[in-house]
């Protein structure tokens, strides 16, 4: 066992001494692996940082209710007199003899991304009661102040104002026909509410003729014990026809559906382009192989085992793959890394986020890359160990 060891390194290091000799197409070779795994790592950081922003803007002890059969807010409708109801269920929080609760519309507006000011999307406006913004624990002012409500006066989140021009402080913005005025810009860090427009909901209801409907009301429950005791008598009033869930669950619902598309889509591409990588990675070692025949020969003759060259083979094919793999990373997370971009959420409109790598993540991407080494190294290194010992080949 301890001379095959002694003859799988020897061989080892003499593939990887010659490399230099093939160094154009070891370079090829560990760029294609580089791309794929640049790749893949773009859309699982893009998926990751989705899902994240998404299901960290919940807490578990706020409810959130729309009707019934509802996926999202846009497509839910809540009257005024089933807010009423919901507000007197037991384990809602009272705060100054008033339930603690927002109802809150949801419209579609459009705004300009930066650096593309000819380019429309549609963006999140969101009316919110005067509970609204407590009932969000993560928001925070920090620029200006809360709109007044009753006013023409919106805030605008941190992370829209990164993506979309025009909404600064201060500016009056034209949207519906009405003119809004910022007043304040908000942070959630990590959260989808950074990506919308505030205002008072009931000018929104007006301006919009909304009536006097919402579309989701949220609660502050006692509890997350609270919370499930809601859920279930939420569906059990044969009044109310809604359905609620803990924030924290709903926006986890919609993270799993959004991110999910965007992993299946990241894997998919990246199969598809360590295919092409692995075709570099057999021409590359089966050249080596081819280059390295008289040397292997030699070896066979003074009693190194086909073994190891079918191993020293492989573990040269694992080599340029891991090297691949780690440039693909570092380069991945050096472009991407943090790096705000927006895409469309749940309601058809624009969520701000930002691209996040984690362990997992670059794990995935490193574990593709050595398996294209493997299957890159394996036939070459079948036919490196079948080359015999050969007196005339070892001479050349």
């Amino acid at each position: 066992m301890a001379g095959l060891t002694k003859q799988i390194g020897a061989v080892t290091a003499m593939n990887i001494r010659t490399i230099p000799q093939r160094g154009w197409m070891s370079f090829a070779s560990v760029m294609a692996v580089a791309l794929a795994v640049s790749v893949l790592l773009f859309f699982l950081a893009l998926a990751n940082g989705l899902t994240k922003t998404i299901a960290g803007a919940g807490s578990n002890d706020v409810a959130i209710v729309l009707r019934d059969g509802s996926e999202a807010e846009i497509n839910s409708t809540v009257t005024r007199d089933q807010l009423q109801v919901l507000a007197a269920m037991p384990g809602v929080v009272q705060r100054n003899g008033h339930p603690f609760a927002s109802g809150e519309l949801m419209v579609i507006v459009d705004g300009k991304k930066r650096g593309a000011e000819n380019v429309t999307a549609n963006m999140p406006f969101r009316g919110i009661s005067p509970d609204g913004v407590a009932l969000r624990h993560t928001v925070h002012i920090t620029q200006g102040r809360m709109f007044t409500p009753g006013t023409n006066e919106i805030v605008v989140g941190a992370g829209l104002l990164r993506e979309f021009s025009g909404f600064e402080l201060g500016k009056v913005i034209r949207m519906r026909g009405t003119d809004w005025r910022v007043v304040g810009v908000f942070s959630a860090p990590g959260s989808a509410f950074e990506s919308e427009l505030w205002a008072d909901v009931s000018l929104l209801q007006s301006l919009f003729d909304r009536g006097d409907s919402f579309q989701t009301v949220r609660l502050q429950m006692a509890s997350p014990r609270a919370v499930e005791a809601l859920k279930a008598a939420v569906k059990n009033d044969p009044r109310l026809h809604l359905v609620a869930y803990g924030e924290r669950e709903y926006f986890e619902r919609q993270a799993n559906a959004s991110g999910s598309g965007l992993v299946r889509i990241a894997w998919i591409l990246g199969i598809v382009m360590a295919i092409g990588a692995l075709s570099g990675a057999l021409n590359t070692m089966y050249s080596s192989v081819a280059a390295r025949s008289a040397e292997i020969a030699t070896l066979r003759i003074i009693g190194f085992s086909g073994l190891a060259a079918f191993i020293g083979t492989m573990a040269e094919a694992l080599i340029l793959s891991a090297i691949g793999g780690m440039v693909g990373v570092a380069l991945s997370y050096a472009l991407f890394n943090g790096r705000t971009t927006s895409t469309l959420g749940a309601g058809f409109t624009q969520l701000v986020f930002q691209f996040q790598f984690s362990a997992g993540v670059i794990v995935g991407a490193i574990v593709l890359a050595l398996v294209i080494g493997l299957l890159g190294g394996f036939l070459p290194g079948i036919r490196a160990a079948r080359v015999r010992p050969n007196l005339e080949l070892a001479a050349q």
